[in-house]
């Protein structure tokens, strides 16, 4: 008697690759359940019959057609089919620990000094590849688990794939590193860049056997830091970070010093400029100032003249009358008898000029001429002998009286004429 099941299903843990089902004979019309992170194969003799991804699968000749041949009856007529039935798990597995198991000897680019590291980080693995996992990996064995591949999942334990990765970490590290002229002292700044280069490199092997890392870590590099080199290495390093850092520094305390020097130089270019505008705008406000206050006293004494009645021009001729009057009074002081008569004569003449310059009426400038004639009269003929009349006197008018040549005026008996200042001529003088 043949035991077929009717229902082909697996439901286990994460961590198993891949399981091969307890059953081998199953009737025509089972139900094949594959779940969402599954896939599964149908063998027989090593061949692979179909592939069946999620779903529920009905299982009949149309869907199977290679089972045909090896179709049996057993009792009551139920038609049996014999093969085996892997189920693939296509999860992706987490956190997979891996570790160099010796140390790395690679050569420092920066210093040129050997060292030896160690390396430690995790990987995540899944299936892209059901059927080489069973054929490259399973074959006939029950299954594959995950501790099978990478060892115990928690350890560095033993697995297919331990030498696999450790040879890959130690050729591509060392390599990575000189490539990229990595220092061994500034390694942690490049761990994203030596893991996805371990990553690709272990990549390409895992892909023939239906595996992929889609991530791979490197998390801890072990330096050897009792080793003399290293310790060599690390002096130097911080030796010549140290001159660095000191020279960055004197170079910002320069230019630090230089800025300051420019804006002191700014601020004092720009303070001299604002004392020169302030003098500038000083001078021009006190000019405009004097200015205005020239012109109100201009325009005030304008407007007194024009109330007095008189002109700019009549106040000059004025003004110059006096200033002669009292250069004339003042300059003969200390001269004598003979002095006092030179006064009176350029009295006579400063007066008699101002006369004319000002037209100022006869009434106005006789109190004045009549003195410098009354003065001439003390003089007995001191004046009067040298001088002859310019023509005989007319009726009634005094003795010793003068017609002035130059504006006509006669009659005049003081020594200047009133009108126009002219001194009386002379005897003999033309």
């Amino acid at each position: 008697m043949v035991e077929a099941i009717s229902v082909i299903k697996y439901e286990g843990s994460n961590d198993i690759l891949a399981h091969k089902h307890e059953k081998e004979d199953f009737t025509i019309g089972s139900q094949l359940i594959v779940h969402e992170s599954q896939e599964a194969l149908f063998f027989r003799d090593g061949m692979i019959f179909d592939q069946f991804t999620s779903g529920r699968h009905t299982l009949v000749t149309n869907n199977i057609p290679k089972v045909r041949d090896y179709m049996q009856l057993g009792t009551g007529g139920i038609n049996v089919f014999h093969c085996e039935v892997y189920f693939i798990n296509m999860v992706t597995m987490m956190g997979i620990r891996w570790g160099t198991d010796s140390k790395v000897r690679l050569f420092d680019p920066a210093s040129g000094l050997h060292v030896e590291i160690g390396a430690s980080g995790n990987f995540n693995l899944r299936v892209n590849d059901s059927r080489k996992l069973i054929l490259k990996l399973v074959g006939t064995t029950d299954g594959l688990a995950q501790s099978d591949v990478t060892g115990d999942g928690k350890s560095y334990g033993a697995g297919m794939f331990k030498a696999l990765i450790i040879n890959k970490v130690k050729a591509t590290l060392a390599r990575t590193i000189k490539e990229n002229q990595i220092n061994i002292l500034e390694i942690d700044a490049y761990l994203d860049i030596i893991s996805s280069s371990l990553m690709a490199e272990i990549n390409q092997t895992l892909d023939e056997y239906g595996l992929v890392m889609p991530e791979f870590y490197v998390t801890s590099i072990a330096t050897p830091d009792d080793d003399p080199n290293y310790m060599r290495l690390k002096q130097q390093f911080a030796d010549k970070t140290l001159r660095v850092r000191e020279e960055e520094v004197r170079k910002a305390e320069a230019e630090a010093a230089q800025q300051r020097k420019i804006v002191e130089a700014q601020t004092e270019a720009q303070l001299k400029a604002v004392g020169a505008q302030g003098e500038a705008d000083a001078l021009i406000i006190k000019a405009k100032a004097e200015a205005d206050a020239y012109k109100m006293k201009a325009e005030a004494e304008a407007a007194e003249m024009q109330m007095k009645g008189y002109t700019y021009r009549d106040e000059t001729a004025r003004q110059v009358g006096l200033e002669a009057m009292q250069n004339g009074i003042t300059g003969g002081a200390g001269g004598g008898a003979a002095g006092g008569i030179g006064d009176v004569a350029s009295l006579g003449v400063t007066l008699g000029a101002m006369g004319g310059v000002m037209n100022m009426t006869r009434d106005a400038m006789a109190p004045i001429m009549g003195e410098s004639q009354k003065v001439g009269e003390g003089f007995g003929g001191a004046v009067a002998s040298g001088v002859a009349p310019a023509s005989a006197p007319a009726a009634g008018v005094p003795a010793g009286a003068w017609n002035c040549p130059s504006c006509g005026k006669a009659g005049i008996t003081s020594r200047f004429c009133p009108d126009c200042g002219m001194a009386r001529p002379v005897a003999g003088q033309n």
